[in-house]
């Protein structure tokens, strides 16, 4: 990341659009080129990763555009001018940040369908690009409307590909999916097409909407809207129980784009969109659902602990995770709002790895029952390591990258309320419960069935090494993360300080 002069001028519009279309095209490719599918898939999304790592070093954390605080690479364009709707796309820390997690987990989710047969292979990997390019569409969107646009794109893909490719009762799960999920979207559309009504001129640019200041009334309706929906896709309690069926029965690459990056696409909604606009309902509404958040870390963590099947057991943990971040959000603190940013990092990275784990066992024994497991370490030293690291990250060991996520997190509902922080707080020792049993059940012991178990391939090392890389990396030094986002959050604060005091 530059730290020149901010009058020199940051990564440029062409560089966005890039990161945004790139993906798209190269799944037309795979669709034209089905024979090398597979192969134009890796490619395109490690061509992706450079394009991401030049987005990086361009990224100038000192330059002040004057608009969002630090945003830079922005390209605003009439799209249906005569409803006020924009091309309008940009990045700062928090987009960059959110750009950064899709584009580096996506070659690690297209290798682990390395070794693999699949029905309609081009179609699958042509879905996998197209959610990419939606889900960073997602993330660089300063136009509301073009935000809702690539919001629902993003669900597409996944509907098909677990539709597709998905397991037992397939379409009865991706069914209860999509009308959860599309009942959000509507409330969503209904409060963003009311937002654009209060603006003059009409308008759905970010900076607009910012810039109303909507009475209380207003403001808890808005806030409903906005958070039902999010709510929904996160997942928090009681909007949770679409979850552990669809990531059971999604293919486990599908299941690590829905836990790794598109449930962050309801965090980071919540921050862009529902604090700096109605900070009035946010900050009233806060204590239900910091409720919601941690009845959810409870809950999930116990029924993950009672869980036989490795893969539910997951995705149950995936739930207390977001939770406890989610909550920390509703914190509205410099803290919490850093603290869940690098704990998004984190459960990304570490929820993809445990999903992987969840493929290797797929392969080598045909389940991912855990009594049906047992004893791979003394088959499998290499593959047992890697797990134990994942194992350990999970449960946020400090040098981990969950820890220093966790901490921020349960320091900042401390600081709100130490009740709740003692009881979010149980989520360290849950996690480590359920974490290291599902290590004991199907890595320690001996089991007399399984006679053989074949140690990590070169394409597995590729897919668990970056994991494990990036595990030590982020708990050794997340100001990489601190730094990017610095500017972005402050100013964020200072929206929602700025706005609180103009309500009262």
């Amino acid at each position: 990341m530059q730290t020149m002069d901010s009058a020199l001028l940051p990564l440029t519009g062409f560089l966005t659009v890039a990161l945004l279309a790139f993906p798209f095209v190269a799944g037309l490719l795979c669709l034209f080129v089905p024979a090398r599918a597979k192969q134009i898939a890796l490619g395109a999304t490690l061509v992706q990763v450079l394009l991401t790592a030049y987005a990086i070093f361009l990224f100038n954390i000192n330059y002040r555009s004057g608009y969002l605080a630090n945003m830079q690479g922005m390209v605003d364009v009439p799209w249906i001018a005569s409803f006020g709707i924009r091309f309008f796309v940009g990045l700062d820390g928090i987009s960059l940040l959110m750009v950064i997690l899709t584009n580096f987990l996506m070659p690690l989710i297209v290798l682990s369908t390395w070794n693999r047969e699949w029905k309609q292979p081009a179609l699958l990997y042509f879905l996998m690009l197209f959610m990419q390019s939606a889900l960073v569409g997602v993330f660089i969107s300063l136009d509301v409307f073009l935000y809702y646009i690539f919001w629902e794109l993003a669900l597409i893909p996944i509907y098909f590909i677990v539709l597709l490719w998905g397991g037992e009762n397939r379409v009865k799960v991706t069914f209860r999916f999509f009308i959860y999920t599309l009942s959000g979207s509507l409330l969503m559309l209904a409060a963003i097409i009311w937002l654009y009504l209060q603006t003059e001129p009409r308008s759905f640019v970010i900076g607009d909407l910012y810039n109303l200041r909507l009475d209380d009334i207003s403001q808890r309706w808005v806030f409903w809207a906005f958070f039902a929906a999010y709510a929904i896709k996160i997942p928090l309690l009681p909007f949770h129980s679409w979850q552990p069926d669809t990531y059971t029965t999604a293919p486990n690459a599908g299941a690590m784009l829905l836990s790794g990056i598109m449930l962050k696409m309801g965090i980071y909604s919540i921050m862009r969109w529902i604090l700096p606009i109605t900070p009035l309902a946010a900050s009233i509404y806060a204590d239900v659902a910091i409720v919601m958040c941690i009845a959810g870390i409870i809950y999930a963590s116990w029924i993950a602990i009672g869980q036989k099947d490795f893969r539910r057991m997951a995705a149950w943990s995936s739930i207390a995770h977001v939770g406890l971040i989610t909550a920390g959000l509703f914190t509205m603190s410099q803290i919490g709002l850093q603290g869940a940013l690098v704990q998004m990092i984190a459960h990304g990275v570490n929820v993809v790895g445990l999903f992987f784990v969840a493929e290797i066992f797929m392969q080598r024994r045909g389940t991912t029952v855990m009594e049906n497991l047992g004893g791979i370490r003394q088959h499998a030293p290499a593959f047992a390591s890697v797990f134990m690291v994942i194992t350990f990250a999970s449960s946020a060991l400090p040098l981990t990258n969950s820890f220093i996520g966790e901490f921020l997190l349960l320091n900042a509902l401390y600081e709100y309320s130490y009740w709740f922080a003692a009881l979010a707080g149980l989520t360290v020792i849950l996690g480590a419960v359920y974490m290291l049993r599902a290590y004991k059940f199907t890595m320690l012991g001996e089991n007399p069935a399984i006679t053989s178990f074949s140690d990590l391939s070169a394409s597995e090392k590729w897919v668990f090494f970056p994991i494990v890389g990036l595990i030590v990396l982020f708990g050794i030094y997340p100001q990489f993360i601190f730094n990017l986002t610095d500017e972005s959050v402050k100013f964020l604060l200072f929206q929602i300080d700025q706005h609180l005091a103009v309500t009262n």
